[in-house]
């Protein structure tokens, strides 16, 4: 079995820690993967995402905590669905209402992911294992010189973020990007605990 199906099958059997709700965070620096490994990891959990681009502003990069609370924490633990209203990054304004409905898992993707106003409400928090300099390179790279100013003004407040508020080392799991697919290592937060889904002695690679 491929390590995405099998960690999807780990995670299924986590317990609910939002209501009825596994929330699975994936944390880690801007260009690090996120996005692409929690769509590959959701599609095989058959779960709902939710990107924290869309909680997140120009003048708010990080200050999303409340508005994550109130649209999204606070009605999944009801066991309801949320209703948020997504960012646009183009217009600057917030667009209409999106519904995240209640299920039995959620993803939650984007830096900051993992922060600890969250943790407590969060299943398991994954960890993408790429360093900032690597990460922020590629982040610049697909996003071209058009968005090269906002680049400046994120690295440093990513940067201040992880100071104040780092995630990596509360991470139940570490996700390597690999030619191949993931490699998945224990975090630094259990030796083995109930929520680490690969230990030191069952590391698998998926293909996909």
């Amino acid at each position: 079995m491929h390590s995405l199906d099998r960690a999807a099958s780990e995670l299924r059997r986590l317990p609910p820690s939002c209501g009825p709700v596994r929330l699975i965070a994936v944390d880690g620096h801007a260009g690090s993967g996120k996005s692409t490994f929690a769509g590959r990891l959701a599609a095989r959990l058959t779960a709902p995402v939710l990107h924290l681009d869309d909680l997140a502003t120009h003048e708010e990069l990080f200050a999303w905590t409340e508005r994550m609370r109130d649209q999204v924490i606070e009605p999944l633990s009801r066991g309801e669905a949320a209703l948020y209203h997504p960012y646009d990054w183009n217009l600057r304004a917030f667009g209409p209402p999106r519904a995240l409905p209640p299920a039995p898992v959620v993803l939650i993707e984007g830096v900051g992911a993992g922060r600890r106003a969250l943790r407590p409400c969060l299943a398991a928090l994954l960890w993408m294992d790429r360093g900032p300099e690597e990460s922020w390179s590629r982040g610049r790279h697909r996003d071209g010189p058009a968005l090269s100013a906002f680049w400046d003004g994120w690295t440093v407040a990513e940067t201040r973020h992880f100071d104040e508020d780092p995630s990596r080392p509360f991470a139940d799991t570490l996700v390597r990007e690999c030619q191949e697919g993931y490699e998945w290592l224990p975090g630094p937060s259990v030796t083995a605990g109930p929520n680490q889904i690969i230990t030191h002695r069952d590391r698998a690679r998926s293909v996909n």
